[in-house]
């Protein structure tokens, strides 16, 4: 080691920089140039030409170099290949695909008549089984199969006797064949639809086609029972799930016999349709021709109507009215409305151009409504001790359907004829309810005040107004009224609203209306609502079980108020959130807030009332935080107030900021990543001072910054992370050195160096262990590179931060096999050789480094030498243990970024340290494990600089770096 004389190469960083410089090449005008616009023209292959010529449709007189992205092509690319195989196929187009073009052309118009907005019955079908409930007990006819149920085998009689027998078997509901179930619960109700639902299919997959029709029948049976009138909603929504699952089922096994020997088209014709499919069909339809009872055979054709398609063409045109005609049999009205909920929903499906069944089925339902109030059905509502207005809403989801078919798409003047009809029967108000439920928003937007008159001259005992109006506000929730009649609408609604007594009723019908008072008025109308609100759900805590309609209140007010300085400003908002008094309702709904307010205000605030309202926002956010608080949910609420803090800015009033983070510190106390942006957020205020001030601190910015530094010498050993903590020293040094705080930024960089012990050996990234070494080496290069700025400290001796950080390097228990600590030293050298300049290679203004304090002095250097020699020495011991421990890959790569800083730092004017570059590159490429392209692009380099006046003397040593081969 001793035999090592360090000494560091004499820089000139501008002469070097020049030389760096690329050198200047003159374009002119008219010359190719890669970023000038590329004219691109339409090609055509020559037919019969050799590979990769091609002829241009357009021709130019000035020669373009070719685009290195076409010469890969062979003259072609795949897209005009594309274009020119089908060009060329034009011509040959059949009469097949012209016909094929009209059928897709049909289909088109016939999908064109339902589009995507159109509500299917799937997205009902949840929210009726939801709504309908019972608690009283079901029962249920459980159908028990029998072998006489099975399929004979071809040949073992003649059709006429296969007829007979199967009919015999419709008939055959004896005794033995079914078991009542008695004293179900919903639930079991559920399930035992949902095993015949099963049964159904496994009979089918059988070839048992009798025994699944039978179990159509029987569930189509239980549709006549109302014995349980509550339940009766949910029990339509079940048993047709299973006819649904029957009409699929016949469907696809008689287009599977037309299949062959090719299956048919979408759009088929009955002329495509082969006789053994129409065959079975029609014995299909036979079957449940003989089906003696009326419902049952109403609703198992009504789920084949799609099977008339293999028929005949006008089969569903002329079974729908026919269908529509047998529903006038049912005699109890609410039956009835059902059966004709599915037709329409069939025919929806299957033919929904033919709108004359639809409604035909709409006005023989109004004609039932004089028997609500008939005899029977009153005595059955007492029998059940059901109340007039629950049971018409046992109504409401097949009337909507019911309309919810006849209004779409449709004209206009339809409703107009609606509300007449509406009129006629005395503005019932089931029936209005469901006409603006149905019509397209726009048209009853129109007519809103009309449909107030209307709703005003209703029964109130037979269904609330609130409910009417809830409807009529969901539709100028969607569209505007004319603007001269908004606040007598408003006005109206409201009257109606506010009289509710059920907290429950009131929220529901308020919400809706909420969105139309934010749509159209000012905050002050939005106040009054919210104090109304408020009014209604604070007695006996009302507000508890109105939290889901609480929270869409809010969101609706967050759609239209965006300017927090309007809607903080409102006296009832804050004590509107105080009733979200559960804590993880509280804490979503401060998020939603926060969440629009980072995503629209643009603008820094400084507004006294937001800041309040915000900091008590995220203050609640914050305190919600706990030991069993999940780390994504910190995450996201550190994420939410790091936004508002990023929007708070108080100008030029430096100290008015800093207060504002010394409280929002003592505030979010327990999430970190919220203590980082705080310091980051001071560290950029003292940065701005020092902009301000152009470098030239007053006494006033002086104190200021230094509070600055002490705000995050403070704030930092709080954090948990070691990392965050060694980082934010270490920036936080640089921020107090820039603003000439020495003796800060002294005490910031001496105490990251007194955490490196610290740090453990393996730190959790994205919940998996993994070495901290790259960090912390990371983290020392980057501290080293600050060291160059930092004047030492008069009391502490020549580079004692430099020798402290290597004394900690060398103390510090690195993993087994690494070469980390002597990397620091490696990486140390370069700090070290640019110390020893003259001028250093950048500086920080109005602070004086080592270059000035020292002025090159011969015992500065000498130490600076010393250090050097003993590192160097440290890593050359480091390689013959290496070498001992045969790892000659880690020998060769260590040796190599040894060799490439004594070329680059060291004087090799000197002999020992010439040799010593030689040692190192022949170590380096002794074992082949250095990568050839690096060698030679280190010798062009080397080559390079030996033409340089000041470094001729390395041509005796290039001459010595031999490339050896890889063994």
């Amino acid at each position: 080691m001793a035999a090592v004389q360090w000494r560091s190469r004499g820089r000139n960083y501008d002469a070097e920089l020049q030389r760096c410089h690329l050198e200047a090449s003159p374009v002119e005008f008219g010359d190719y140039h890669p970023l000038k616009p590329i004219m691109v023209t339409d090609t055509k292959t020559r037919r019969g030409a050799r590979k990769g010529s091609t002829s241009s449709s357009s021709s130019s007189s000035s020669s373009v170099p070719p685009d290195p992205l076409s010469s890969m092509l062979d003259g072609t690319d795949p897209l005009s290949m594309f274009a020119a195989a089908s060009a060329s196929e034009t011509p040959a187009v059949s009469h097949s695909s012209s016909a094929g073009d009209l059928g897709r052309k049909r289909r088109e118009k016939e999908e064109e008549a339902v589009g995507p907005d159109f509500e299917h019955w799937s997205s009902k079908r949840g929210e009726i089984l939801a709504r309908f409930t019972t608690t009283e007990k079901l029962s249920i006819n459980l159908f028990m199969g029998s072998d006489r149920g099975k399929a004979l085998s071809p040949g073992t009689s003649a059709v006429s006797e296969k007829v007979r027998t199967r009919l015999e078997e419709l008939d055959d509901l004896e005794e033995g064949s079914q078991r009542e179930l008695l004293n179900l619960s919903q639930q079991d109700y559920a399930n035992r639809i949902e095993e015949l639902n099963q049964s159904l299919k496994e009979a089918w997959s059988s070839d048992q086609k009798v025994k699944a029709l039978k179990i159509v029948i029987q569930c189509s049976k239980l549709l006549s029972d109302t014995s349980v009138i509550q339940f009766y909603p949910s029990k339509f929504v079940l048993i047709t799930d299973i006819l649904d699952t029957f009409g699929r089922l016949v469907f696809d096994r008689i287009l599977t016999m037309c299949s062959d020997p090719r299956p048919l088209p979408d759009c088929f014709t009955v002329d495509e349709v082969n006789d053994t499919a129409k065959e079975t069909c029609l014995n299909w339809f036979f079957k449940i021709a003989s089906i003696r009872e009326l419902l049952p055979r109403l609703y198992v054709e009504a789920a084949i109507l799609k099977c008339n398609r293999f028929l005949n063409k006008s089969g569903i045109q002329e079974t729908l009215p026919r269908l529509t005609a047998m529903i006038r049999g049912i005699g109890d009205p609410l039956v009835a409305a059902y059966a004709r909920a599915y037709l329409c929903r069939v025919g929806m499906e299957v033919a929904p151009h033919l709108k004359d069944s639809l409604n035909r089925n709409f006005f023989d339902l109004l004609g039932t409504f004089r028997q609500i109030s008939g005899e029977s059905i009153q005595n059955q509502l007492v029998v059940q001790r059901v109340e007039v207005p629950e049971y018409l809403t046992l109504y409401s989801p097949a009337i909507n359907w019911i309309l919810q078919c006849i209004a779409y798409r449709a004209p206009e003047s339809l409703l107009t004829e609606m509300m007449e009809r509406c009129k006629t029967l005395g503005n019932n108000a089931l029936l209005l309810n469901s006409v603006m439920r149905a019509f397209r928003p726009e048209f009853v937007a129109a007519r809103a005040t009309d449909f107030i008159g209307m709703i005003k001259d209703c029964d109130e005992s037979g269904f609330p107004k609130h409910l009417l109006f809830g409807s009529l506000g969901r539709s100028l929730a969607c569209a505007d009224p004319p603007e001269s009649e908004r606040l007598t609408i408003l006005n109206e609604a409201w009257k109606v609203v506010t009289k509710v007594r059920s907290p429950q009723d009131y929220i529901n019908c308020a919400e809706i209306w909420v969105e139309f008072t934010c749509r159209h008025f000012t905050k002050r109308e939005v106040n009054t609502v919210l104090a109304d609100i408020i009014k209604h759900l604070t007695p006996d805590r009302a507000f508890e079980d109105a939290y889901l309609q609480l929270q869409s209140v809010i969101r609706k007010i967050l759609t239209y108020f965006h300017d927090f300085s309007v809607l903080f400003s409102m006296e009832r908002f804050l004590p509107f959130l105080d009733m979200f008094q559960k804590d993880s309702v509280r804490v979503e709904v401060c998020k939603s807030i926060m969440e629009v307010f980072i995503k629209h205000q643009v603008e820094l605030t400084r507004d006294p009332v937001i800041l309040n309202a915000m900091l008590h926002i995220c203050k609640t956010m914050h305190d919600s935080v706990n030991a069993l608080t999940l780390e994504d949910e910190k995450r996201s609420l550190a994420l939410l107030i790091i936004g508002f803090i990023r929007m708070v800015s108080f100008g030029r009033d430096f100290e008015q900021q800093l207060s504002f983070c010394v409280e929002a510190r003592a505030t979010f106390c327990n999430l970190e990543p919220v203590l980082m942006q705080l310091i980051h957020t001071v560290n950029q205020l003292a940065m701005e001072t020092r902009r301000v001030m152009r470098g030239s601190h007053s006494r006033k910015t002086a104190a200021f910054v230094r509070a600055c530094a002490a705000y995050s010498f403070i704030t930092i050993p709080s954090l948990s992370s070691i990392f965050s903590r060694l980082s934010l020293y270490l920036l936080s040094g640089q921020v107090a050195l820039a603003n000439q705080c020495l003796s800060q930024a002294d005490a910031f960089l001496k105490a990251s160096v007194s955490l490196l012990p610290e740090v453990p050996r393996s730190i959790s990234v994205e919940g998996k262990l993994r070495s901290s070494e790259s960090f912390l080496l990371d983290f020392i290069n980057n501290f080293l590179a600050t060291l160059l700025v930092v004047p030492d400290h008069p009391e502490h001796g020549v580079l004692y931060l430099v020798r402290g950080l290597l004394n900690m390097v060398q103390d510090y228990t690195w993993e087994d096999n690494s070469d980390a600590k002597v990397r620091v030293y490696v990486s140390a050298l370069p700090l070290l050789a640019a110390m020893s300049q003259e001028t250093y290679l950048y500086s920080i203004p109005k602070v004086d480094s080592n270059e000035t304090l020292y002025g090159g002095d011969p015992k500065f250097l000498s130490e600076i030498n010393k250090l050097c020699e003993t590192l160097v020495g440290q890593i050359l011991d480091h390689l013959k243990v290496l070498g001992r421990d045969e790892s000659a890959r880690r020998q060769g790569a260590l040796a190599f970024s040894l060799f490439g800083v004594l070329l680059a730092h060291g004087d090799l004017r000197n002999n020992k340290l010439s040799q010593l570059s030689v040692n190192l590159w022949n170590l380096s490429h002794k074992h082949g494990h250095c990568e050839t392209r690096i060698s030679v692009r280190t010798l062009e380099y080397i080559k390079h600089q030996t033409q340089q006046p000041d470094m001729a003397h390395l041509s005796d040593a290039v001459q010595r770096l031999a490339l050896q081969s890889r063994t």
